[in-house]
């Protein structure tokens, strides 16, 4: 939500960055709307906490450290994906300092909350 806002009151298409599937070969054949776009990116939002939480669980990290390994995780997503701006015309220019401040912002963000989720106490999770 935050890119989304982000995105209407700049006019920055980071949110559009965070839905882009141009680069992906079968997918960008089709015209996608914005809810299968979304839902595309909340299956893999969620295999990521998922994974992270499989890693977390196996390498027992403890409370304390846990958000800020998210956190990392996460802007290291960020800055892999930002490079994708590339590959499609409807996302901003890869050289634009604010798309990619509002992009990294988001990641981090998602990071922050995940983090804060996955370091609950066992009896916690949701």
């Amino acid at each position: 939500m935050f890119l989304k806002l982000s995105q209407s009151i700049t006019s920055i298409k980071v949110y559009t960055l965070l839905l882009n599937v141009d680069y992906i070969p079968i997918l960008k054949d089709f015209k996608l709307s914005e809810v299968v776009e979304f839902g595309l990116h909340m299956v893999i939002a969620i295999v990521l906490a998922f994974g992270l939480n499989f890693y977390i669980t196996r390498k027992n990290f403890q409370k304390e450290t846990i958000s800020r390994f998210v956190i990392r995780v996460s802007l290291i997503v960020g800055l892999l994906l930002y490079p994708t701006t590339l590959l499609s015309e409807r996302t901003p220019p890869i050289t634009s300092a604010n798309a990619f401040l509002f992009w990294m912002a988001g990641h981090w963000i998602y990071g922050f909350i995940l983090g804060r989720v996955l370091s609950l106490k066992e009896g916690e999770r949701v």
